[in-house]
């Protein structure tokens, strides 16, 4: 069965029958995880309040404070996050064909803390000032690894996987002497941080992240034909009319943008990036990564571990970013010890 075509804008999408049926239920879990999110915690909020604080009949209540002020953002926040990470993992893992190609693991989620590490140690914690340092250092990151991953004019898939592993473990290395150079207080606001967090999130993190999904996402999407080519091989790709060093270098920095983009707003979060374009691959049965799909599995599983993370049984609420990582390392090791057999 050929699979159908949407087009959004400049984006066109290939998308099977089953990819499709997938794509719309995952839709629809997000949607229900955020109800859910929005109506339950400290302060439940029942069903025909809900709907009254959304048509605007109680904007002064509590339930609409709480729901405008602290829960929509949060949400909001989590389903960008985790729809950039999603996606950026597609490219990334596309880019270099292989599962464990994911910017947590290569080294550029590990990049774009390192600025905000300095800006927190060194100057202040301006959260605007941390964000726009996060996505400086990330890009920084990737243009380092791009040109020493290079090798005869072009820079491959295993290389840039390799050389990514050891420029994150240089960074972590560095990171952890701006966290010695700091004062108390200045280090453990670096460490809060790092943990990855959705807690206080506001507006001022929603509209900035919404901004550079809308203009880095399409970018990716737009790419994602050409990069199915590259699980050919380069030469291949080459053969069926792909620019692919051009292909690969554009997919890298818009996807290393949205890394960026999603640390400045949430802290460094592991995990998505890493399982979401291999679980959106598996559940939609396509031999290549469906990347729209991956974005929505990114913000299905970040609204997961959110939810998690709130409801613990123990009533200890721990950071997102420290859930995603304990279901990540699971994750890796299910992974690994696959493909070792």
């Amino acid at each position: 069965m050929r699979p159908s075509v949407l087009s959004i804008g400049p984006v066109t999408l290939a998308l099977h029958p089953r990819a499709m049926i997938v794509t719309v239920l995952l839709a629809a879990f997000i949607l229900g995880l955020g109800v859910l999110l929005l109506t339950t915690g400290t302060m439940p909020i029942g069903l025909d309040d809900f709907i009254a604080v959304l048509r605007g009949q109680s904007d002064d209540s509590p339930a609409a404070k709480v729901l405008w002020r602290i829960r929509l953002p949060r949400v909001l926040t989590a389903c960008l996050v985790g729809f950039g990470l999603g996606l950026a993992g597609a490219a990334f893992q596309t880019v270099s064909r292989n599962p464990l190609g994911s910017p947590d693991v290569i080294g550029f989620t590990t990049g774009a803390a390192t600025g905000a590490i300095v800006q927190i140690v060194m100057i202040n914690s301006d959260p605007l000032s941390i964000a726009a340092m996060s996505m400086l250092s990330g890009l920084v990151t990737a243009f380092v690894v791009l040109i020493l991953a290079r090798k005869s004019g072009r820079s491959e898939g295993y290389r840039l996987v390799l050389v990514g592993i050891g420029v994150g473990a240089t960074l972590s290395g560095v990171n952890t002497v701006f966290l010695v150079m700091g004062d108390l207080d200045q280090s453990i606001a670096a460490q809060l941080w790092l943990a990855g967090s959705l807690n206080t999130r506001t507006w001022a993190h929603v509209w900035p992240a919404a901004l550079g999904l809308m203009l880095l996402a399409p970018v990716v999407l737009s790419l994602s034909r050409r990069l199915a080519l590259f699980e050919m091989g380069d030469d291949a790709a080459a053969a069926l009319g792909v620019s692919v060093e051009r292909t690969r270098i554009a997919a890298i920095l818009a996807a290393v943008g949205m890394t960026a983009i999603a640390t400045a707003a949430a802290g460094p979060i592991s995990f998505i990036a890493l399982a979401a374009p291999q679980l959106a691959r598996r559940v939609s049965g396509m031999a290549q990564i469906p990347f729209f799909a991956a974005g929505l599995m990114g913000a299905a599983l970040l609204l997961g571990a959110d939810l998690m993370s709130q409801r613990l049984p123990t009533g200890l609420s721990l950071p997102v970013g420290q859930m995603t990582g304990l279901l990540g390392g699971g994750y890796l090791l299910w992974v690994l010890t696959r493909r070792s057999r």
